[in-house]
């Protein structure tokens, strides 16, 4: 009797947890094998006469504008290095490339050395430009923003080793979906939302964006069809 009395909370428990097991295990796969929306396809170089020979190419970059007075832009760089730098710079291939102006090269330099705190910042690279080349490598990314009178925004935007800005082409929320929400994306992240630079760029995108790099070298999915539907699903949007 004492046998049967464990045995059926036993086959009970079973049931009830193996349809939530499998759940879990289907979730984390499908997971794996998403993809992070390219939201602009050919997003301008760098001038290959920049000083330190930095290029987007075969690199996931994220891209930041501080332009003539970077730093104005110090809670920004800040929040970067605390969120997103410190959290990726062990990833194969990842930089964060901030554009500044040839003539503010200093007081870039000033900045450098106040967000490194003696830490290693090999893969955070301030990259000085004319100011044409900054606003036609602007000008190359999918926005809603614009460059302030100093060349400069709050907004960092994400693109891949293939010159494809990435983001996402549906940011609604569950509760927006399911209130039929006209959809809207996001193509840029702010360095002042400390909640999308942590959770939506950080914990989000950039974690999709390297698993996705991590399958692709596996060999487990081919994404150039998805890369495909998802400029056309853009383009049919707009």
């Amino acid at each position: 009797m004492e046998k049967k009395s464990y045995k059926k909370p036993l086959i009970l428990g079973v049931l009830f947890f193996l349809p939530v097991f499998f759940v879990l295990i289907m979730s984390i796969s499908k997971e794996n094998y998403n993809t992070l929306d390219i939201v602009k396809e050919n997003v301008r170089e760098l001038p290959a006469t920049n000083e330190l020979q930095i290029q987007l190419k075969d690199h996931l970059t994220v891209l930041a504008f501080f332009g003539k007075k970077p730093m104005e832009k110090a809670t920004e760089a800040s929040n970067l290095k605390e969120l997103i730098y410190d959290k990726f710079k062990g990833f194969k291939k990842f930089q964060i490339v901030v554009l500044v102006t040839e003539e503010a090269k200093a007081e870039a330099q000033q900045l450098y050395k106040e967000i490194a705190l003696y830490e290693d910042l090999r893969f955070w690279h301030f990259v000085y430009l004319k100011e044409s080349e900054i606003n036609n490598l602007f000008n190359s990314l999918k926005t809603n923003t614009v460059l302030d009178a100093n060349l400069a925004t709050s907004n960092v935007f994400i693109v891949d080793t293939d010159l494809s800005q990435r983001g996402r082409l549906d940011d609604r929320t569950d509760n927006e979906i399911a209130s039929n929400k006209l959809v809207y994306g996001l193509s840029s992240y702010n360095c002042i939302e400390v909640d999308q630079l942590k959770n939506k760029m950080g914990a989000d995108d950039l974690r999709v964006l390297f698993t996705e790099y991590r399958e692709k070298r596996k060999g487990n999915f081919d994404s150039s069809q998805r890369r495909a539907n998802e400029i056309n699903n853009n383009e049919q949007e707009n």
